[in-house]
């Protein structure tokens, strides 16, 4: 059968001529009148669709329209034909969005799950992490994810570049939080990005996470897998990027403002990187790991904020978590002292009120226990012999912070 047989009977594509002759007989001048002022809404042309041809095209597929989908153009039947077994894949994926349904749960907040589309594919010649086929990662289940690394100056030198690597797709991936961008595409350009690098996005089919990086928007703590939910104004959302390239591993994260933020949302996302900066700022050989904690919650609870205790900070290299565990609440019980050649991160998630959480069915997505707002901000750090390096410095590529927009508009 032929693709156009798969449209509905006696139903041209849209933008097929009639006989004019027969319209004015069958159809009502009201009803004509109605479609006229409808199609004007529509556009008339765009390039057609069928890989290859690219000429300006007025017929339009009819699924697509049935569907919601945004319009779609052939030149004629031959190239609708042609294309149909690559187009059909466009309509399966709109119709999985439509009929997908959040589970029963008791949510804590306003969001809810949206479709997520399938685990994209890593070319063959980008090296891979050791779950990249299996979904586990075997080398953190032996007894040298508990130890802590010193780092060579050849293992730094490649954590470096990895760091910079993943500096470089966030700073990326920020540029395009704003309203009406779902998350899922955000994380389609995150693989590509990261793919172009020769970097292996970490995220993807660790423990069987299906996506290359996290989204956590509003009362999400963090691990928010990216769906097919369009950020709206007013939202924040925490992007959390981790790469692997020539076997090693960096990670960062930030929490962006989607269009018009609310005060107490911006409050929350100030203090939660000020206290990764003050942390930071504390960080130098023969500090204990503990201490990391006690600071970041000394200046959220000033600010009448709560500190996140279920995750922490940990160390990174060779395996993707490993030793030390650096808890971001005061009074922890983390084992370590802070030596030259270590690396690990600090990634406080604050919230605005209670620090309890839960997690969605997913087996991933963990939000606030009262719906409220959580944010975060994540570096990866390097002890050096005075001090530490922060590898996934920002840029003057990175996204303004707000605070740093209102500094510069007052200044000017």
């Amino acid at each position: 059968r032929s693709s156009f047989e798969r449209a509905p009977p006696k139903r041209p594509m849209v933008g097929e001529e009639k006989n004019s002759a027969e319209v004015t007989a069958k159809e009502p001048a009201k009803q004509r009148s109605e479609e006229a002022k409808s199609d004007t809404r529509k556009p008339t042309s765009g390039f057609c669709a069928k890989q290859g041809c690219g000429k300006v095209a007025t017929l339009q597929c009819p699924k697509c329209l049935k569907l919601g989908l945004p319009s779609t153009y052939f030149c004629d039947k031959t190239c609708f034909k042609d294309a149909w077994n690559a187009h059909k894949a466009v309509h399966k994926e709109a119709a999985l969005r439509l009929a997908f349904k959040p589970p029963p749960f008791n949510y804590t907040g306003k969001l809810r799950p949206h479709y997520v589309t399938p685990m994209r594919k890593v070319p063959a010649h980008i090296k891979k992490p050791d779950y990249a086929d299996t979904g586990k990662p075997v080398s953190e289940n032996t007894p040298a994810r508990d130890k802590i690394v010193i780092h060579t100056k050849e293992q730094i030198k490649r954590i470096r570049h990895i760091c910079k690597i993943g500096r470089e797709v966030l700073d990326l991936a920020g540029q395009m939080v704003k309203p009406g961008v779902t998350t899922e595409e955000i994380d389609a350009k995150v693989h590509e990005w990261s793919i172009e690098r020769g970097a292996y996005p970490s995220p993807l089919n660790y423990h069987f996470f299906p996506k290359s990086c996290c989204t956590s928007p509003n009362e999400v703590i963090c691990h928010g897998i990216p769906d097919a939910r369009p950020l709206e104004d007013g939202d924040i959302v925490n992007i959390d990027i981790s790469v692997y390239k020539n076997g090693f591993h960096g990670d960062l994260n930030e929490t962006f403002l989607v269009g018009n933020v609310d005060d107490e949302s911006k409050h929350l996302v100030k203090t939660t990187y000020d206290s990764l900066m003050l942390a930071i700022k504390a960080c130098k050989p023969g500090m204990f790991v503990r201490d990391f904690g006690k600071i970041i919650s000394k200046h959220c609870n000033k600010r009448r904020l709560s500190v996140v205790r279920s995750y922490c900070g940990h160390g990174i290299g060779e395996m993707f978590h490993c030793a030390p565990n650096v808890p971001h609440y005061s009074k922890n019980k983390a084992i370590g002292i802070c030596k030259p050649g270590m690396v690990f991160t600090i990634e406080p998630m604050i919230n605005i009120r209670s620090f309890r959480d839960k997690t969605w069915p997913d087996g991933w997505t963990s939000v606030t226990a009262d719906g409220l707002r959580s944010a975060q901000f994540e570096h990866t750090l390097l002890v050096t012999e005075t001090g530490c390096e922060v590898l996934t410095a920002r840029t003057k590529n990175s996204v303004p912070f707000h605070w740093e927009k209102e500094e510069q508009k007052a200044k000017s």
